[in-house]
């Protein structure tokens, strides 16, 4: 059996003609937490999405376990996801239920447990991000880091083999942010899962994933460990860890000239 957990192979996929991944290679190794970087609109949270077999790829092909995942039925593709954890960019926790009923979602929709059982599955996964206390709260009384971390025990509920985190930092203070990378961490490891985090905070990814793949123009651009993509020479790769204004990612969107643009309509 292969180590891999997620395999993409060759991918291409694109909206209205236009590609937004030109024949992408990754593979995801089971117990590790894999980082997907790269600028805004670079197809990151789309990869997410072909993974759960929500889109279906233009050419090549997600593998999940060894299966293809856009040939499958909508009946095996629910078994699969029943195996994925998500965490949503910003929680998008339920706005009507406590925040027990959030974590329990999941159970009673995909399980057949007692109650009581539930009750106790509940109180373990807030126990693990520290808020079996706020068990009746409602979101709107959350903080964005305590939101955050009610969403991470929501998506660990049913112990899934493969957690998925889009942004998992946006909008989070410093102490959220070090907490939520903490608590990443551990459950990955607790659960002997993969982990794949879209983000672009460097310096939140690079102090716990153990790989990263940079993404570019439709394609992987560079990957490695954080410590060999720290020393990268690539261009790219260095702008973007370093947070560098200049470089292959330009400051101006294309427009033309400066002083024909600005004296356009006037007597010259």
């Amino acid at each position: 059996m292969t180590d891999n957990i997620v395999e993409i192979d060759n991918l291409s996929f694109g909206y209205k003609g236009r590609l937004l991944h030109k024949g992408i290679n990754m593979s995801f190794k089971r117990g590790r937490v894999i980082a997907i970087m790269g600028g805004s609109g670079s197809g990151k949270t789309t990869l997410l999405r072909l993974i759960g077999g929500q889109l279906k790829p233009t050419g090549g092909e997600v593998r999940v376990n060894g299966t293809v995942v856009h040939t499958q039925n909508r009946s095996d593709l629910q078994q699969m996801r029943r195996k994925m954890g998500m965490l949503f960019q910003m929680g998008a926790l339920f706005t009507d239920l406590s925040v027990y009923e959030n974590v329990a979602f999941p159970m009673r929709e995909h399980t057949d447990l007692p109650e009581a059982m539930i009750r106790d599955l509940v109180m373990m996964k807030l126990n693990a991000v520290g808020l079996r206390g706020a068990r009746d709260l409602m979101p709107t009384e959350l903080s964005g880091g305590m939101a955050r971390r009610v969403a991470l025990a929501r998506a660990v509920a049913l112990d899934p083999s493969i957690i998925l985190y889009d942004e998992p930092f946006a909008g989070l203070d410093p102490i959220s942010m070090g907490v939520i990378c903490n608590l990443i961490r551990s459950l990955n490891d607790a659960l002997d899962a993969t982990s794949i985090v879209v983000t672009h905070d460097v310096r939140e990814a690079f102090s716990f994933v153990n790989y990263v793949y940079f993404v570019s123009e439709g394609v992987v651009v560079a990957e490695g460990t954080p410590a060999e993509l720290r020393e990268s020479q690539l261009p790219f790769v260095h702008q973007f860890v370093h947070g560098e204004v200049d470089g292959p990612v330009p400051f101006h969107y294309p427009a033309p000239d400066y002083r024909r643009d600005m004296l356009r309509g006037h007597d010259v």
